[in-house]
């Protein structure tokens, strides 16, 4: 079995402001949009489609068991970038909240994080060189 699509779907009343975070902030284009349901498409290449991303309002008439209204812990949405300086930068210009600021981390990222509308943690990142021998003290060893 091919699985065509896999994609968290966030509980939030913040449907709009959520929807419009992530067409602002990341280019992702609105694939279809109801009062209770937005589910949202990122840029892909070459013909691919991008990443995926649900968000469900609690009041919808699915009534599925569940889920309840998203608190904003236990979760982080990870975005990987070519340039997060130049998307941290961007952030900052349009206002978006900050929670951690750009960081070269020794394990091999430079990352920033934000928080979207919903409440969920969005770690933006750039893969770059790990410190040298970093990774070495958690290697499995036989």
């Amino acid at each position: 079995m091919k699985v065509r699509d896999l994609y968290p779907l966030v509980t939030t009343p913040a449907l709009t402001e959520t929807r419009d975070f992530y067409v602002t902030h990341f280019g992702f284009q609105v694939a279809f949009e109801a009062s209770w349901f937005i589910y949202l498409v990122g840029p892909g290449e070459a013909g691919n489609r991008g990443a995926t991303l649900a968000f469900m309002h609690p009041d919808h008439p699915s009534n599925p068991p569940g889920p309840e209204n998203f608190n904003g812990q236990g979760m982080i949405l990870t975005v990987e970038v070519g340039d997060a300086a130049s998307m941290f930068e961007r952030f900052k210009a349009n206002g978006a909240p900050i929670v951690h600021p750009l960081t070269d981390e020794a394990w091999g990222q430079r990352r920033f994080m934000t928080r979207d509308p919903a409440g969920v943690l969005v770690d933006v990142v750039e893969q770059i060189q790990p410190a040298e021998g970093f990774w070495d003290q958690y290697m499995v060893q036989d």
